[in-house]
């Protein structure tokens, strides 16, 4: 199978709409970080945090990309002290509206990470503040290496020294 079609069938397959509950064994666990070579740092929903490591499979490398704050059902492994799991499913926002409808979606996960509206304010407030600082670097000085811009602010400095 060439690797088109593998990613075809990869992707198909996470964005089918079998919003599928999770079975015996199974986790929702939120990425923590990357640690490389396939392998992510995940939280779980309990009360006493857990982190630990768990796998992306095969089928997923290369095909599929995960990051900080996503969250993905992972199934035990048995072999492996510090590697614990191996991801089964990444869920997307529409698995996270299916199981909060039916309540199997961890409270500790409901309390603020996943509220779109603050990561867009969190945003909006990032980007009001590049325009802002942008318009002050602006005003500053032009840009020398461009003779176009360069000239029309020479010839509007010395305009204004002819007007005193």
């Amino acid at each position: 199978m060439s690797t088109v079609t593998r990613r075809k069938h990869v992707l198909r397959e996470m964005l089918e709409d079998d919003y599928e509950l999770p079975k015996n064994g199974q986790q929702i666990v939120r990425i923590v970080a990357s640690r490389g070579n396939n392998l992510h740092e995940v939280e779980t929903a309990e009360t006493e945090t857990e982190n630990f490591l768990v796998t992306m499979p095969t089928k997923f490398r290369r095909n599929v990309w995960v990051k900080r704050g996503d969250y993905v059902l992972v199934e035990p492994i048995e072999e492996g002290d510090k590697v614990k799991a191996e991801i089964c499913k990444i869920l997307t926002t529409e698995h996270i509206k299916e199981y909060t409808k039916a309540g199997i979606w961890p409270e500790y996960f409901k309390n603020g990470t996943y509220a779109n509206n603050n990561v867009k304010d969190t945003c909006d407030e990032k980007v009001e503040e590049l325009e802002e600082k942008f318009n002050e670097i602006s005003r500053l000085s032009p840009n020398r290496n461009r003779l176009k811009d360069l000239e029309e602010c020479e010839t509007e400095s010395t305009s204004s020294e002819d007007d005193t």
